[in-house]
């Protein structure tokens, strides 16, 4: 694992993580430039869905093995915890 690449939520949401298999991690994937082909199908493996060669920032919901691997590709900047966001008015 690259911990450079992860965020502290994130870091800290995969040392709570028991299951290593189990996609439950939504996360944004940050990239350095737009995936070239191998990059894409990388990817795409992990289920993102890469619709243009000029985005550089993905979703996924991914497992921990699956974070730890992207976190060693080159291409990637960082990868980051989604939140969860609240309504304003605490509806």
């Amino acid at each position: 694992m690259n911990y450079r690449k992860v965020d502290a939520t994130l870091a800290a949401a995969l040392a709570e993580t028991e299951n290593a298999e189990e996609p439950r991690l939504a996360v944004f994937i940050h990239m350095k430039e737009a995936p070239n082909a191998s990059a894409a199908t990388f990817l795409e493996t992990l289920g993102v869905k890469v619709n243009s060669t000029r985005q550089h920032i993905f979703t996924a919901t991914i497992s921990p093995r699956e974070v730890k691997e992207l976190s060693k590709q080159p291409w990637v900047r960082y990868v980051k915890l989604s939140q969860k966001l609240r309504m304003l008015n605490g509806k």
